[in-house]
């Protein structure tokens, strides 16, 4: 062995002191193949949606989930107008049906409550929900107005693109 194989040698054997220098440092390898594995769970979110949008591309068929219904419980239906056409200004949705008055039990501050209320159904992009929810919460005269979200599984496609087409993207 030359003096320079040597020195690599004991160079190695100091970062792995555990282990005679001849069997080499298996802690690199240890540490690429958990760092690989690491940042495959970690993008494999990412990559699905890259792969189902390159798909939905290539084949024109709707990813199920892209779009989602949010339910929203007004006072009056003034106000439920009113927030209806806020949302349609700032193009959080792409529709909004206003439903006529449904009557509701709740309980609130540990008493329970029976009210009428109207009820908004939006429909936007599921990317769209968090900003909308936040837009609801600055506008609306409840305390905790209702604001969940369902996702679209499946539609009329002609619909749906429709509906993509409305709503920037963010």
């Amino acid at each position: 062995m030359g003096a320079s194989a040597a020195a690599e040698m004991e160079g190695l054997s100091q970062r792995c002191p555990l282990l005679p220098a001849a069997q080499g440092c298996p802690r690199a390898g240890r540490a690429a193949l958990l760092l690989v594995v690491t940042l495959s769970l970690l993008m494999y979110p990412v990559l699905r949606s890259l792969t189902l949008q390159l798909h939905s591309a290539i084949t024109g068929s709707y990813i199920s989930g892209s779009h989602s219904i949010a339910f929203i419980n007004c006072l009056n239906e003034q106000i439920a107008k009113d927030i209806a056409r806020a949302i349609m200004d700032k193009k959080l949705a792409a529709y909004v049906n206003i439903l006529p008055k449904s009557s509701a039990l709740y309980f609130w501050e540990g008493e329970l409550e029976e009210s009428t209320e109207i009820l908004l159904l939006v429909k936007t992009r599921t990317s769209k929900i968090g900003e909308l929810s936040n837009y609801v919460r600055s506008i609306h005269p409840f305390e905790i107005p209702e604001t969940i979200s369902l996702p679209i599984d499946q539609g009329n496609p002609l619909y749906l693109k429709w509906l993509e087409e409305s709503v920037p993207q963010d």
